[in-house]
């Protein structure tokens, strides 16, 4: 679940931000290397366990914070499909690459609700989880590998999915355009839900932090829910264009 772009005057305070957060994470970082220096590993594995849950937490937030307007929006989408470009695909196969541009639907919902999202908690979630070690290098790697999938999703960019339809049916359905082809793979290989709660995080929690992961399962399982109820949104978008998955 996704940090980009709401004009020059956005930007300014996302960079201002982004500086702010990043001296705060720097200093963090460098007070649990002079703090843990000479402790166990299980005592810096902890430490980091317990400064992921809390991020995590407030990313997970956040988006469920916003979904209302997230529900909003992604409705937007689809009535703007509905509009523009009406019976697009018409006639087209069921094949791989109708398949490509069912993806590329998804794409353009999940792309279109990023701008929601651009929050100090996204931003927080993404500079400090992203520096996080544990003596579990799987751990590490699996937490490293999830923000980097939201680091890609939240640059992607929101495609333009009525001008990819239309080329693809101006070459008789032979032939996907260049921006479909670059898309979709990009985002099919790093769409991630927001919240992530690697399995190796067990070992090292506390009964202190029960209450916070009860909150934190509360606020995933809203989200789980609102990507279900939008399935049906990416139903009459695929009807609208009358593209086949």
């Amino acid at each position: 679940m996704q940090m980009r772009s709401y004009g020059a005057q956005c930007t300014a305070r996302r960079r201002g931000t982004r500086a702010r957060l990043g001296l705060l994470v720097g200093v963090s970082i460098l007070c649990l290397v002079v703090g843990v220096g000479s402790a166990s590993a299980s005592q810096g594995d902890v430490a980091a366990t317990r400064t992921y849950l809390e991020v995590n937490y407030g990313f997970v937030q956040l988006v469920a914070s916003k979904i209302k307007p997230i529900e909003a929006r992604l409705h937007e989408v689809q009535s703007q499909v509905a509009r523009e470009c009406p019976m697009a695909a018409i006639g087209s196969p069921e094949d791989a690459q109708s398949e490509q541009l069912s993806n590329e639907v998804i794409g353009t919902l999940v792309e279109s609700a990023v701008p929601l999202l651009v929050h100090p908690a996204a931003l927080r979630f993404l500079l400090v989880a992203g520096g996080l070690h544990w003596s579990d290098a799987g751990l590490t790697s699996a937490v490293h590998s999830y923000v980097a999938k939201l680091e890609k999703i939240a640059i992607l960019g929101i495609p333009s999915l009525c001008t990819d339809v239309r080329a693809w049916a101006a070459s008789g359905y032979r032939t996907l355009p260049a921006s479909t082809l670059s898309f979709e793979p990009q985002f099919m290989s790093n769409w991630v839900s927001a919240g992530e709660l690697p399995a190796g995080l067990t070992r090292y929690e506390s009964a202190s932090e029960r209450p916070l992961l009860r909150r934190t399962h509360q606020l995933e399982d809203e989200i789980a829910e609102l990507e279900a109820r939008e399935a049906e949104t990416w139903r009459m978008i695929m009807n609208d264009l009358v593209l086949l998955p």
